[in-house]
C-alpha cells in the first residue's frame, strides 16, 4: 500500500435553508396570519480518527468535501430539515491545520476522537417569526447563512514508542527487520527508505512499536533532502535509538554523523533533544567497525549517551539493546490519553464586518459586509420589510456611523441602487 502522510483538501459546511413566506388560508379563518417556517441548519464538517486507517491515501483522489445544505422552510410553520453532517475519516495521529494561517485546528491522537471543524450555516427565519402587534402581515423572511469554507492541510504523524534515526545507509531498516516482522525495502544506496515503516517488536514478554524514520541529512530541518517529510514522525515517539554506521563505510566519520543528526533534531524542535536517546553502533560485523568502535564509544560516552555495539545484519548485540529499550520505556509515565477531549470544537475567528459610506450631496451610499448581512433578512420592495430594515440599521449602529458623517433625518440612503428617505 502506498504511504501518504500529507494532504491538502477543501472543506465547506452546508448552507442554512431560507425562511419561508406564507400565510394561512383556511376555511372559516377570516384573518389567516403568517405561517412561513424557518429554514434548516446546514451540515457540519466533522473529522473522526479511524483506527482502521493508516494513510491519507484517500485524499489523493478526492480533494473537495462539502456538507449538505439545510432545507428551506415551508408553509404551516414547517421547519426545513437540517443538512446531514459530513464525517471525514482520517488515521489516528492526524493533525488538521488551517492551510492559510498555519494554525493547528485539531490533533486527533485518540481512536474515534472527533473534531468539529466547520459548523453549518444557521437557517433563516420564516415570516411567522416577524409578526408583531404592529406588523401582522410581514411579507419577508430571512435567507439562510452561508456555510463557512476553508482549505486545510492534513499531516499524519506516526504513533510509535521508539523512533530510529540516523544517516541514510546506517542500517535502520535492517535493524527494524531484525527486531520485528516488518519487511522494509533494504538495499545499499542512499534513501532506500522513502516512507516511514512501523514494526511491532516483541522481546522477553514485552512489546512496543518501532518506527524506521527515513535517513536524514544536513539541512533536514530546513526541508532539504527528505527532511520535513519525516522529521515530524519523530515528534510523538517516546524515545530514540540513534543508529550510526560505526564502520564509516560511506566514507564519513561516525562521531561527526552522530553530531550532525542530533543538531538537525535540535534545529527542527528543541523537544526532540530532550527525548531519551541511546546509541546503536551498527555494522560491528565488519572489520572496520571493530577497529573504530573503541574511539566512537569513548567520544559518545563523553557526551552522556549509552552505546550498544550491534550488527543489525547478524543480530549480534540486539538483546542488550532491546533490554535497555524496554527498561527506558517502562520508566516513562504513560500518557494520560483519557484526558484528551472526545470532541474538539474549532471556532474560526469571526470575519471582521466592513462598512463603506460614500456621500454625494444628501445621499449616503452604503456598501460592505455589514450591509450585505442585514440585506439577507429583508425585501427592499416590501414596505413592512423596509420598515424592519430601518430598525436594523439603528440597532446595528449604521445610523450612528452615518451621523458622524453629517447624516440627518430626511436624507437619502442608497443600498444597491435602491433609495429611500430616512426619518427619525
Amino acid at each position: 500500500m502506498v504511504f501518504i502522510d500529507t494532504a491538502r483538501i477543501y472543506i465547506k459546511a452546508g448552507d442554512g435553508g431560507n425562511g419561508f413566506i406564507s400565510f394561512r388560508r383556511e376555511k372559516y379563518v377570516p384573518y389567516g396570519g403568517p405561517d412561513g417556517g424557518d429554514g434548516g441548519k446546514g451540515g457540519d464538517v466533522i473529522f473522526i480518527a479511524d483506527p482502521n486507517l493508516s494513510t491519507l491515501l484517500d485524499f489523493k483522489y478526492k480533494r473537495k468535501y462539502i456538507a449538505e445544505n439545510g432545507e428551506n422552510g415551508k408553509s404551516k410553520n414547517q421547519y426545513g430539515k437540517d443538512g446531514e453532517d459530513l464525517y471525514i475519516k482520517v488515521p489516528v495521529g492526524t493533525t488538521i491545520i488551517n492551510d492559510e494561517t498555519g494554525e493547528v485546528i485539531a490533533d486527533l491522537i485518540k481512536p474515534y476522537q472527533k473534531a468539529i471543524v466547520l459548523k453549518g450555516g444557521k437557517g433563516g427565519r420564516g415570516n411567522a417569526k416577524f409578526a408583531t402587534p404592529t406588523l401582522k402581515t410581514p411579507r419577508f423572511a430571512e435567507s439562510g447563512e452561508k456555510g463557512r469554507e476553508m482549505w486545510v492541510r492534513l499531516e499524519l504523524k506516526l504513533l510509535a514508542d521508539v523512533g530510529l534515526v540516523g544517516f541514510p545507509n546506517a542500517g535502520k531498516s535492517t535493524l527494524l527487520a531484525s527486531c520485528s516482522r516488518a519487511r522494509p525495502k533494504i538495499a545499499n544506496y542512499p534513501f532506500t527508505t522513502l516512507t516511514p515503516n512501523l514494526g511491532v517488536v516483541e522481546h522477553k514478554g514485552k512489546s512496543f512499536v518501532m518506527a524506521d524514520i527515513p535517513g536524514l541529512i544536513e539541512g533536514a530541518h530546513r526541508g532539504e533532502g527528505l527532511g520535513h517529510d519525516f522529521l515530524r514522525h519523530i515528534e510523538r515517539t517516546k524515545m530514540l535509538i540513534h543508529v550510526v554506521d560505526v564502520s564509516g563505510s560511506e566514507g564519513r566519520d561516525p562521531v561527526e554523523d552522530f553530531e550532525k543528526i542530533n543538531e538537525e533534531l535540535r534545529l527542527y524542535d528543541e523537544r526532540l533533544v530532550i527525548l531519551p536517546q541511546i546509541v546503536a553502533a551498527n555494522k560491528m560485523d565488519l572489520p572496520e567497525g571493530k577497529e573504530k568502535y573503541p574511539r566512537f564509544e569513548e567520544e559518545i560516552k563523553k557526551r552522556g549517551y549509552e552505546v550498544y555495539p550491534i550488527s543489525a545484519l547478524t543480530k549480534e548485540g540486539l538483546d542488550a539493546l532491546l533490554d535497555k529499550t524496554i527498561e527506558i520505556l517502562s520508566s516513562i509515565p504513560a500518557e494520560k490519553i483519557e484526558e484528551v477531549p472526545e470532541v474538539i470544537v474549532y471556532n474560526p475567528p469571526e470575519e471582521e464586518e466592513t462598512l463603506e459610506v460614500e456621500v454625494k450631496g444628501n445621499t449616503y451610499y452604503l456598501k460592505g459586509s455589514k450591509i450585505d448581512k442585514l440585506l439577507k433578512r429583508i425585501n427592499l420592495q416590501d414596505e413592512h420589510s423596509l420598515r424592519y430594515f430601518e430598525i436594523l440599521l439603528r440597532k446595528s449602529g449604521v445610523i450612528d456611523a452615518l451621523k458622524e458623517k453629517g447624516f440627518k433625518s430626511g436624507d437619502v440612503i442608497n443600498v444597491r441602487d435602491f433609495e429611500f428617505e430616512y426619518y427619525e
